[in-house]
């Protein structure tokens, strides 16, 4: 009905403008062969936006530009959401001892320099920054670039941040931003071929989840919402049909999709049984193996009749070498040949050192949403090596990680200033137990079972607080803190000297 609404209310005008202005093979059924949300969305901009302010023309010259600013905004968000404490309080140690032990637990620890939301900020603030004038995504934001990338980087970008939104922790219905993810996937889907590799970044990540133990009720229902309704809503694009449930290169996040339900099966018999560890995961390997013999049933009379479509030569080219795919056209095109050293030092420049920094912080503040960035690093880098074009990809990764490295340590300096960390949990802190007032009877029993409590602790080895407690007693030592200022000092006026050179060779 909004396709047709928006064909009644200047679509017609557009696309005799289109059929003026582009070029095609004679008898190609255009309507059915494009991604049609580059053409819908500057239809949306002029009609219902600018109006008669602008003409179509200037609509389309200033849309890479427009979305190239919504694009660094969402980069930074994603930044801010994988930087919070409560989604960055563990460590790849802790999700290894919780593998080890069965357990998928809350981690309530907080960091040892931050302890609010303003590193979160100052990371994200980075972010845009980086994002803004990062040559990687400069090639499809500039004014007059009127392409499907320019449009579908920011659909990405806000697919991904809304990912890593459903996966908030300590928020009980955050899985239903799963619901905005699938729409989001739609329009991605609707502006760009590249939605494969959205699609099957998320489903990789919600299966790397399950091998470090962090399957939930949250994670099957974010994951359950997006792949439903995304899948659905992709279904209704022209150009894509149903490849969605026929293309081999898009069958995983089926797969994995099919695997959740199997596993939230196991998970609620679990519940409603009791199982013991070790009977749950023989639970879990029985219905596994029954439900992979009913899938391989199913694929033996379904693939032999044509139903599974093979690998695009384009996706061929990313696992084989570019000259063999079997594509003429895909083999010659010179973006299709592998990356170099020069490519990355020219599209990404700085980023090339400051983002290893970033991915080495993230295994010491590692939670749900963290771990995607993980595996979007690995993925954007794996295929922007095989083909030079993808460096677009990494764009967006190469300024988060870049952007966490400097945002964190910049509010270490900041902290060495002002008293941003030091933010103290009265439950946890021994100083707050011995100042609280006795109120009554029952709190002065309390009170005088206390000592006890503490000679235990004096016999026990030094727990995680105390640590913590006792390196904070050198840590905040006049002549330290000094030292610390004048390193900050010194540190901030070269990163800004530095930032100023990498503003110069993007602006070049």
């Amino acid at each position: 009905m909004f396709l047709k609404y928006l064909y009644y209310n200047g679509w017609q005008k557009f696309a005799t403008w289109f059929d003026y202005r582009s070029w095609y093979p004679l008898g190609r059924p255009v309507g059915t062969t494009i991604y049609p949300g580059m053409q819908v969305s500057a239809v949306f901009i002029k009609n219902w936006i600018v109006g008669d302010k602008m003409s179509l023309n200037d609509v389309c010259c200033y849309m890479p530009a427009w979305y190239g600013v919504s694009a660094s905004f969402f980069t930074g968000l994603i930044a801010f959401e994988c930087t919070l404490p409560q989604n960055s309080n563990g460590s790849i140690f802790t999700f290894l001892i919780d593998i080890y032990k069965g357990k998928n637990r809350d981690l309530n620890r907080t960091h040892f320099i931050e302890g609010t939301y303003i590193p979160s900020a100052i990371a994200g603030v980075c972010t845009m920054a980086i994002m803004s004038m990062i040559p990687a995504h400069l090639m499809r934001s500039v004014g007059g670039g009127y392409d499907n990338e320019s449009v579908a980087m920011t659909t990405m970008t806000l697919t991904f941040w809304l990912w890593c939104r459903s996966l908030r922790a300590n928020d009980d219905k955050s899985y239903l931003y799963g619901i905005a993810t699938g729409f989001a996937y739609f329009y991605m889907v609707a502006a760009w071929g590249g939605y494969i590799f959205v699609l099957n970044l998320i489903g990789v990540h919600a299966a790397v989840l399950v091998l470090l133990g962090r399957f939930s009720t949250k994670v099957y229902k974010a994951y359950s919402l997006f792949y439903v309704i995304g899948t659905t809503l992709a279904i209704q694009v022209p150009v894509v049909g149903w490849t969605p449930l026929k293309s081999l290169e898009q069958l995983g996040p089926a797969a994995v999709f099919l695997g959740f339900q199997v596993l939230q099966f196991c998970e609620m018999q679990k519940m409603k049984r009791k199982f013991s560890r070790f009977q749950a995961i023989k639970f879990r390997l029985q219905v596994g193996l029954f439900a992979m013999i009913i899938g391989g049933i199913v694929v033996y009379f379904i693939a032999p009749k044509g139903y599974f479509g093979p690998l695009s030569s384009r996706v061929r080219g990313l696992f084989v070498k570019h000259t063999k795919t079997g594509n003429p056209l895909v083999d010659s095109v010179a973006e299709h040949q592998p990356a170099n050293a020069d490519a990355y030092k020219r599209y990404v420049n700085d980023m090339v050192q400051a983002a290893p920094i970033g991915l080495a912080l993230l295994f010491v503040r590692l939670g749900d949403a963290p771990s995607f960035l993980l595996v979007y690093a690995c993925a954007a880098y794996f295929f922007s090596s095989k083909m030079v074009r993808l460096i677009l990809l990494l764009g967006p990764i190469a300024s988060i990680l870049g952007g966490i490295a400097i945002g964190l340590f910049l509010s270490w300096c900041l902290s060495n200033f002002f008293a941003l960390n030091y933010e103290k949990d009265a439950k946890n802190s021994s100083v707050a137990i011995e100042d609280e007032p006795v109120l009554n009877n029952s709190s002065k029993k309390a009170k005088q079972e206390k000592p006890t409590l503490e000679v235990k602790s004096t016999n026990s080895s030094f727990t995680h607080d105390e640590i913590k407690r006792s390196l904070e007693k050198y840590y905040n030592f006049k002549i330290i803190l000094l030292v610390r200022m004048a390193f900050s000092v010194y540190a901030v006026w070269k990163l800004i000297d530095r930032g100023k050179g990498f503003r110069d060779y993007c602006w070049e």
